[in-house]
């Protein structure tokens, strides 16, 4: 199974959420699944990426030249690929991954999250979205998403794709059983 996880890349991220971050990234390759990530430098992306190849796992980097252009590329991938942009790096993200977790981090996060949510609703795809609520991070978010669908304004949730979880813990498990 390829395992996409959206995260942060800051350098000034948490330890606590560099842990998440390990947490999941030692399940994907001690599990036998491959990493997909966004294969730039920094933060939660790093450690998630790094956890993964300390335990020999395949890990697969979809990074725009941009960020190459801007140094910030990883040496972390076993495979690396180049693409144009951010809205093509979210195309092929979601194209080559069979799930998604979605770890704290910024505007890119959100965006790549929101962007995923709204195609599966859409009937882009059907795959499973687990959003890491640790320590809260998410609560306004998620309360919006309930306001939406209170309101019959957006996301349905009818498949029961979108899960959310408290940690990295709970996404191992919520892993785990969707693998079986």
């Amino acid at each position: 199974m390829k395992i996409c996880v959206y995260c942060a890349s800051s350098p000034l991220a948490s330890k606590t959420l560099i842990n998440q971050a390990v947490t999941v990234g030692n399940f994907i390759a001690e599990s036998g699944n491959v990493l997909v990530y966004g294969g730039a430098t920094g933060g939660l992306m790093d450690a998630v990426a790094e956890a993964a190849r300390e335990k020999n796992g395949e890990v697969i980097g979809i990074i725009p030249q941009l960020i190459i252009d801007n140094g910030r590329k990883s040496g972390l991938p076993t495979e690396l690929i180049i693409v144009k942009d951010m809205n093509e790096r979210k195309a092929k993200l979601k194209e080559i991954s069979d799930i998604f977790v979605v770890l704290p981090g910024g505007f890119g996060t959100l965006d790549e999250f929101y962007d995923t949510i709204t195609s599966g609703s859409l009937g882009y795809f059907d795959k499973k979205i687990i959003l890491v609520n640790y320590e809260n991070f998410y609560e306004g978010v998620i309360i919006q998403i309930k306001n939406m669908i209170k309101e019959n304004l957006g996301y349905m949730n009818r498949k029961n794709n979108l899960i959310i979880v408290e940690n990295a813990e709970e996404a191992v498990e919520k892993l785990k059983e969707i693998n079986h």
